[in-house]
């Protein structure tokens, strides 16, 4: 009897301090609207040379699995390759520019795949948030250069 009674105490604890379940979807939601403005506000981003297009606002649920929701951001970004640049050297630079503004404006913890170390076909930037936030960036060789797809988890309302 008493173990049953510490089990439910030690069960309650976990409940209330959030330990049995993961994020929900109204705290990745805010996260990836944060990550939104931020983009948004970011110096390098709101220069209108860089062509920041918000193409989808996470601001919607999105229906998955069973009874889950998501919320997606998609927006592109471009560079122009200067005049003379090798398209490797673009690519290096435009890689590590959204490296950079992922962990230290937007706070992603970055995924590093040395496999596509010098790959002219673009390269693929890939991060992750404990809050149950993805975010995959296609840096291409050409307009525009960069094709970021941030997503929450599936996760219940």
């Amino acid at each position: 009897m008493r173990f049953a009674r510490l089990s439910a105490i030690g069960l309650a604890v976990m409940v209330a301090s959030g330990c049995a379940s993961g994020p929900s979807l109204k705290e990745a939601a805010a996260e990836l609207q944060k990550d939104t403005q931020r983009l948004e506000a970011d110096d390098l981003f709101k220069n209108p040379l860089m062509k920041l297009h918000i193409l989808q606002r996470p601001d919607k649920d999105i229906p998955c699995g069973d009874n889950g929701f998501k919320r997606v951001l998609r927006a592109t970004a471009d560079e122009e390759r200067k005049k003379g640049e090798d398209l490797d050297a673009h690519l290096d630079g435009a890689e590590r520019v959204m490296e950079n503004t992922l962990s230290k404006v937007l706070g992603y913890r970055m995924e590093h795949d040395i496999t596509q170390l010098d790959a002219l076909e673009g390269r693929f930037v890939q991060g992750s948030k404990d809050v149950g936030v993805t975010v995959n960036v296609y840096v291409s060789p050409e307009a525009p250069t960069w094709r970021l797809h941030a997503q929450t988890g599936c996760l219940s309302r």
